[in-house]
C-alpha cells in the first residue's frame, strides 16, 4: 500500500486563518478490508465552507476535528477494490479530504460515486457539475424560482457557485448581474459567462456606492438575489430589491473570520415583503440527479465555461485555501495531486 501525505487541522484559528493552523504528515495507507476501495485523488476541492468548520462554534455542521485530515471533496481513480461495484480505473467523486489517497467504505450511501469523463472533465465534478453547481441550482430553482425577464444578482459571481448560477439563470431567460472583485473577473463574467453586467465591488467601498452601481445595472430593480458574501454587499442589494423579491442565502464569507455582520436596514425585508431563505445543499440530496443532469449538459455543450484556479501538490493546499478566502482565486479553486 502507498504512503499517503495528509494535511491535518492542527489548531483552530484566532481571527484570520493562517498556514500554521495546518500540519502536513505522511502515513502508511492501511490494507483494505471487504467492502473498501483505495482511491488515488487527482484533484482536491477547496471551498469557503471549510473556513467555518475550522471554528468550534455552533453551526449547521460539526466542527472539523483537530488532528484529523481536513474535510473536502475529491475526484480520482480507484487503484484497488474489495467492493463488487468498483474496479481499478474507475473515475470517482467523494469526500476524500486533504490527502493523496483515501480508503473508502464504498457501500455507505453517498460515499463514492462513479463519473463519466467522456464529455465532462474530471475536475468539473468538483465545480460546475458537483456540489457548487448543485448549490447554485437549488438556490435558483427552489428558492428564487425566477420567471423569464426577471433581474437576478449573484455575489462572488465568477466563483464556482456564481458562474454556474449565471449560466442556469440565463438559460431561464433572466437578466443576470454579477458582483465580483476586479476588472478581469468582471470582464470574464460578461464576455465568457454571458452575464448582462458585472459590478466591481473593489471600486465601491461603501454600501451606498455599490447601491448606486446596482441601480444603474438593474434599472428595473432586483427580483432575486443569491447571497455568498454578506456585509455591505447585502446592504447594497437590499436597498435595490423589488417587492416580493427572493433571496437565497448560501454563504457569508465576509464574516468567516469572526467579524460581526450587522445589517444596516433590516426593515427592508418587511417593507418589501421579501422571502429570505438560507440553505445547505447537502440537506437536499433528492434534487442532485436533476441538477447534475442540467449542469452536465451545460458544460458538455459549452454553455457553461467555468474557469479553474489550480494549485499543484498536496502541500500547496493551505496557502491556496487562504488565498481563496481573500478572493485570490479566479473561478473554482482546486489542488491537483
Amino acid at each position: 500500500m502507498p504512503f499517503n501525505t495528509q494535511i491535518l487541522l492542527d489548531n483552530r484559528p484566532v481571527g484570520e486563518a493562517v498556514a500554521s493552523n495546518f500540519k502536513c504528515i505522511t502515513v502508511e495507507t492501511p490494507a483494505l478490508t471487504d467492502g473498501q476501495v483505495l482511491v488515488r485523488h487527482h484533484y482536491l476541492s477547496l471551498d469557503p465552507y471549510m473556513r467555518g468548520r475550522m471554528n468550534d462554534n455552533k453551526s449547521y455542521a460539526a466542527a472539523q476535528p483537530l488532528g484529523e485530515v481536513m474535510i473536502g471533496g475529491t475526484v480520482g481513480e480507484v487503484v484497488e477494490s474489495r467492493h463488487p461495484k468498483f474496479a481499478p480505473g474507475d473515475k470517482v467523486v467523494g469526500m476524500g479530504g486533504w490527502q493523496q489517497y483515501s480508503v473508502v467504505n464504498a457501500g455507505e450511501p453517498g460515499a463514492l460515486r462513479k463519473v463519466d469523463t467522456t464529455h465532462i472533465p474530471l475536475s468539473a465534478y468538483l465545480g460546475a457539475v458537483g456540489m457548487p453547481g448543485v448549490t447554485a441550482w437549488y438556490g435558483l430553482v427552489k428558492i428564487i424560482a425566477p420567471q423569464a425577464g426577471e433581474t437576478l444578482v449573484v455575489s462572488a459571481a465568477t466563483g464556482a457557485v456564481g458562474s454556474a448560477f449565471g449560466a442556469l439563470a440565463k438559460a431561464r431567460g433572466c437578466r443576470v448581474v454579477g458582483i465580483a472583485g476586479g476588472p478581469d473577473k468582471c470582464a470574464y463574467a460578461v464576455d465568457e459567462l454571458g452575464f448582462d453586467a458585472c459590478i466591481d465591488y473593489k471600486v465601491h467601498p461603501t454600501a451606498l456606492s455599490l447601491s448606486k452601481a446596482l441601480k444603474a445595472a438593474c434599472p428595473n430593480g432586483i427580483d432575486g438575489y443569491f447571497e455568498n458574501v454578506g456585509g455591505i454587499v447585502l446592504d447594497a442589494v437590499l436597498s435595490r430589491m423589488n417587492a416580493f423579491g427572493r433571496m437565497a442565502v448560501c454563504g457569508m464569507i465576509a464574516g468567516y473570520n469572526g467579524e460581526p455582520l450587522p445589517m444596516a436596514n433590516p426593515a427592508l425585508i418587511l417593507i418589501n415583503r421579501l422571502k429570505v431563505e438560507g440553505f445547505i445543499v447537502s440537506e437536499h440530496m433528492e434534487v442532485w440527479p436533476e441538477a447534475l443532469k442540467e449542469l452536465g449538459a451545460l458544460v458538455a455543450s459549452g454553455q457553461l465555461r467555468a474557469r479553474e484556479s489550480v494549485a499543484h501538490g498536496i502541500e500547496s493546499a493551505p496557502e491556496a485555501f487562504l488565498g481563496l478566502l481573500k478572493g485570490k482565486n479566479f473561478g473554482k479553486q482546486l489542488v491537483q495531486l
